[in-house]
Order: structure tokens, then C-alpha cells, then sequence
């Protein structure tokens, strides 16, 4: 998919023990790149990172990005080419209860990551992995884009809205296109991306893995927000777009440093009822769920993402559906004993679709 790109190239990857982090980091050493973790413990247990044994195959160092000079340290010690920033305090219901950390992560470990990179002179390529949710929520039917304003309801929202405004200053004041190989070699971008889903994931307050956790024990899933519409897309669809547009970063270098979107087509934003009904037709077994009616903290209720900029410019676009994605879901918990073979199976499966595109 890639061209042979990423073999042996030198990647360094925030929150990598992670629900999407794992994912990425089995994709990268599948592709011959030779990556480098950054991160806390794995989040969840079980959790993907350990389950596929990653800790045997990834240099992963177990830190926070709030600490900058253990950051500058371990960044220099690897001389990445290309960094990938994931790591997030990424639930809107904690950042109600933990504003400041919310924000200490979400914010000032951005900044972190970027003074880190100022100060390695091997970075070529830099993405921040931020959140649909950074938009200016004005509940549209359609999707938004890259140029609008941003904003955040909530302090995960904000937060996320305010680490892309931190990205904005660094790319203007250190990372400027103007000064490109001349008084930096960094091409810094940031990718917007919706509501990703897979296998694998045991994360709590997420929608998928309450699912699957109720399904597993036989209990009915209780919903508490079945209208809200999200841009629902399995997790190698956002992977695929962020490794597309570092390739740019890293061979054509400012001409892609901007925010992108990574989203769904238009008919598989859904609402959180109509995926309930669908996994449930799909595991069978009597799964059933029920509407929890107790009042709820404030969440987006329609949010959806304008993509045909990375459509047109990157000739990246969605290879699969939301039928696709919990078909996958199901399949990794019904049909596979082991979780890596599983994810390396899907990885597989999805290349062959970009074969066939």
C-alpha cells in the first residue's frame, strides 16, 4: 500500500500500548519499520498491546508525556525520521471529572512532544493525531471541514480543539514552511479522525467494547445516547490515511503540513441505536439491549467530518463500511483464539483491498 516506504524506516509512536497505538505499531513492523513506544502502561486489561505481545517486538518506554525532559531524552536517544503523536487522555465523560489533567495531557503534552522535536535533528515528518470532536459543534448535517472553526463543548473536546491550536503556533513559529530546509527540515500536520472501531478494544466508556463486554457475559447493553449520529470507521481506516499523509510529510515536506479529516462515507454515520441493533442481529445468542433514560453529562449529538480534501490531495478514501467493520468486530471475538493473528488478518485483508480498489 505503501510502496515499501516505511521498511526500515525509524518511527516514534506516542501512546503506543493503546487501542489504536497497537494497531498501528503491528501494522509498521508488518511493513519492516523499526518502531520505537512511548507511552503509560497499557490502559486496559486485557489490553491489545499485551494480548499480541507487543512488548517483544516494539522498544516501548513506559513514560508520561508530561514529562519533557525524559521526552527530549528518549526522542534523541531513538532519532526518529518520523513521529506519530496518539497518546491523549481520550474520553469526554473523565474530562468531565479530571479537567486539569485532561488538559495537562491533551495540551501541554503536545507541547512537549514538539520541543522534543526541536531538539532532534533527525525528525523529518510530525503527526498529531487529534479528534473529530475539535470542531465548533453547531450540530450540522453536514460534515465539517478542515477550515472551520474550532472549538469543544466539553474539556476533552476543548482540549483536543486547543492542542491543534498549539500546532498552528509551533508550524508558524518553528516549523515554517518559509524556513523549510533552510532553518528546519520538519513537516508538521495534524489528522482529524472520527469514531474508530475494532477488534481488540477493551477501553472503558466506549461504546464498542460496553457492547461486547455485555454480549460476553449475556447481560443487555445499556445505551445512553442512541440518537447521537457519529462517523463511524474501522481503526485501519484512520491508520491507513495518518501513514499516507506522513509518507507526504516525509517526501514532499510542507506543501501537506495542514489539518486533515479521516472519516466515513456520509451513510455509515449512524446512529448509536442503529449500531446496537446491527451487532446485536450480528452475534446472535439472544443479545438484546435497553435505553438507560437517567440524565446524561452534555455530548455532541450529530458530528459528522467533510473528508474530500484527503480524498482529492492524498487519494486516500475509505476501503470499507460500517457493515465491514462489525462484521470484523463480531468475527474477532467469535472466530479467533488469538488476538494478533487476528489483527495481522485484518491487516492483510484490508492491503488486498486497496489491491483490488
Amino acid at each position: 500500500m505503501f510502496d515499501n516506504f516505511y521498511k526500515n524506516k525509524r518511527i516514534f509512536i506516542t501512546g503506543s500500548t493503546g487501542f489504536k497505538g497497537s494497531w498501528l505499531s503491528l501494522w509498521l513492523l508488518e511493513l519492516g519499520a523499526d518502531v520505537k513506544g512511548y507511552s503509560l502502561p497499557a490502559p486496559t486489561n486485557p489490553s491489545l498491546f499485551e494480548k499480541a505481545k507487543l512488548s517483544s517486538h516494539v522498544n516501548t518506554v513506559i513514560a508520561d508525556v508530561r514529562d519533557q525532559d525524559r521526552f527530549i531524552s528518549e526522542m534523541s536517544e531513538f532519532q526518529p525520521e518520523i513521529v506519530i503523536h496518539l497518546a491523549a487522555q481520550p474520553l469526554v465523560r473523565l474530562s468531565y471529572r479530571e479537567p486539569y489533567s485532561t488538559y495537562e495531557i491533551n495540551v501541554m503534552g503536545t507541547v512537549n512532544l514538539f520541543e522534543a522535536v526541536r531538539k532532534c535533528d533527525s525528525v523529518k515528518a510530525v503527526l498529531n493525531v487529534t479528534t473529530d470532536k475539535c470542531y465548533e459543534n453547531k450540530e450540522w448535517l453536514w460534515g465539517y471541514r478542515e477550515n472551520e472553526p474550532l472549538g469543544g463543548y466539553d474539556p476533552y473536546s476543548n482540549s483536543k480543539a486547543c492542542s491543534e491550536l498549539v500546532t498552528s503556533a509551533y508550524r508558524n513559529s518553528f516549523f515554517n514552511q518559509a524556513e523549510y530546509n533552510q532553518k528546519h527540515h520538519v513537516a508538521l500536520a495534524s489528522a482529524r479522525a472520527g469514531n474508530v472501531i475494532g477488534g481488540g478494544d477493551w477501553a472503558e466508556d466506549r461504546l464498542i467494547p460496553d457492547i461486547i463486554n455485555s454480549f460476553q457475559v449475556k447481560k443487555e447493553v445499556l445505551i445512553r445516547s442512541p440518537y447521537a449520529i457519529r462517523p463511524w470507521q474501522h481503526v485501519l481506516e484512520s491508520l491507513h490515511g495518518y501513514l499516507l499523509l506522513c509518507k507526504k510529510l516525509y517526501e514532499c515536506g510542507c506543501s501537506y503540513a495542514e489539518g486533515w479529516n479521516f472519516g466515513p462515507d456520509d451513510n455509515d454515520a449512524q446512529n448509536v441505536e442503529w449500531i446496537v441493533k446491527r451487532l446485536c442481529a450480528l452475534w446472535g445468542n439472544g443479545a438484546a439491549y435497553r435505553i438507560d433514560d437517567s440524565p446524561q453529562l452534555h455530548e455532541a449529538n450529530y458530528l459528522k467530518l467533510d473528508i474530500s480534501k484527503s480524498k482529492t490531495l492524498l487519494k486516500w478514501k475509505p476501503l470499507t463500511d460500517i457493515e465491514f467493520a462489525l462484521k470484523n468486530i463480531v468475527s474477532c471475538y467469535l472466530e479467533f483464539d488469538d488476538i494478533k493473528d487476528y489483527c495481522i488478518h485484518t491487516i492483510k485483508q484490508f492491503e488486498r483491498l486497496s489491491e483490488n480498489d
